[in-house]
């Protein structure tokens, strides 16, 4: 057996090798982004190949990943992350590309009050280099494909079943496909052009579009006129993403006659509305355990304001509770949910910072 001081020994040098590679890893990594601010050994990165408007308010990014890139399922997202004003801020956006596509595409609606969109719009020109989160979400198509498929979409809503359609495209899979998609006008249609070209050169591809300021038709989601469009609705495997009005009346139709099973969805909104956030304790003391800090949280608002109004910097993505990226863990304190209302004092729980609020001081894995 080795002893103690041979022991001690072993460990030491065992600590001195990990503290080199971990020293000779950041020194790689800073001179990788030195040399080629895309690459990294473990950071996921992308550079903007071209950016494309397709509407008015809306611009299609097609970027390059890094080697960190593992792929990702039609239909699925991915968080970008940007510099804006020297603060980091990460934002959720569907992919519309096919998988099979060597380049990565997300597009973007500038929405009056979005951050993320309006500075992405303003200032993102081909060569700019973003950061990405890996790719996510269950909002995708089954395998085997279902024999009926019905795509409905509103708005920017179509970018996730876009990347669905390409993906039945490049496989050759357009069997039955009926793609609804509704929009103010023909000029706000993205896509257009490709789904026109997609729906001539595909037999088994049936485009709709429901236009606000077609006259023959109904404006919004109709339940009477969208039956007639698509009797057989009910039958059909159904991928839906758009405005929250235009999901709640889908939602409702599919119910009513028996087929919510048939329905998917992918919501950017929350479900719920959020609960009033005025209601707070004077002043929680939030004690940080991964950082080791200590931070007094004053105001109204969800976890994750108040910890960004005392100068930290969480994680954080869609704000409202949809892409868990500022998810963490509770270790004690009361907080209650924004969405359900919800109020909790486990122990080691896992939270989202965006739709929770201190109810008590608070300990986080943070």
């Amino acid at each position: 057996m080795l002893s103690m001081s041979k022991m001690g020994a072993s460990w030491r040098s065992a600590g001195s090798t990990v503290a080199a590679r971990l020293f000779l890893d950041r020194q790689a990594e800073f001179w990788m982004g030195e040399l080629d601010p895309v690459r990294s050994l473990g950071e996921l990165r992308a550079r903007v190949i071209e950016v494309i408007e397709e509407t008015r308010d809306t611009k299609t990014f097609v970027l390059r990943p890094n080697g960190a890139w593992g792929g990702h399922r039609a239909g699925q997202y991915t968080s970008v992350e940007a510099e804006i004003d020297g603060v980091r801020v990460r934002r959720c956006y569907s992919i519309s590309s096919a998988p099979s596509e060597a380049l990565v595409s997300i597009t973007v609606k500038r929405v009056a009050d979005g951050r993320v969109s309006t500075w992405l719009h303003q200032n993102v020109r081909a060569g700019h280099v973003l950061g990405l989160g890996a790719p996510a979400g269950d909002f995708v198509l089954p395998s085997p494909t279902p024999d009926k498929l019905l795509l409905l979409s509103g708005g920017s809503g179509i970018t996730p079943v876009m990347s669905m359609l390409r993906d039945l495209a490049v496989r050759n899979a357009i069997g039955d496909v009926v793609f609804v998609h509704h929009a103010r006008s023909r000029a706000d249609v993205i896509f257009g052009e490709e789904l026109a070209d997609l729906a001539a050169c595909h037999a088994g591809l049936r485009l709709v579009l429901c236009l606000d300021d077609d006259v023959s038709s109904p404006p919004g989601f109709d339940e009477a006129h969208f039956a007639k469009l698509v009797p057989d609705f009910p039958e059909r495997s159904t991928f839906l993403c758009g405005p929250r009005p235009l999901m709640d009346r889908v939602e409702g139709l599919f119910g009513s006659v028996g087929a919510s099973d048939r329905l998917e969805l992918e919501r950017f909104t929350p479900s719920l509305p959020l609960l009033p956030t005025n209601a707070s304790v004077d002043a929680v003391h939030i004690r940080l355990g991964h950082s080791d800090r200590n931070v007094v949280a004053k105001g109204h608002g969800s976890l994750l304001e108040q910890l960004e109004r005392a100068g930290e910097r969480p994680a954080h993505g869609c704000r409202i509770g949809i892409c868990r990226s500022c998810k963490c863990l509770k270790q004690s304190g009361t907080v209650q949910n924004l969405v359900t209302g919800e109020v909790s004092s486990e122990p080691d729980q896992e939270i989202q910072l965006c739709i929770s609020i201190p109810r008590s001081d608070l300990e986080l894995d943070l």
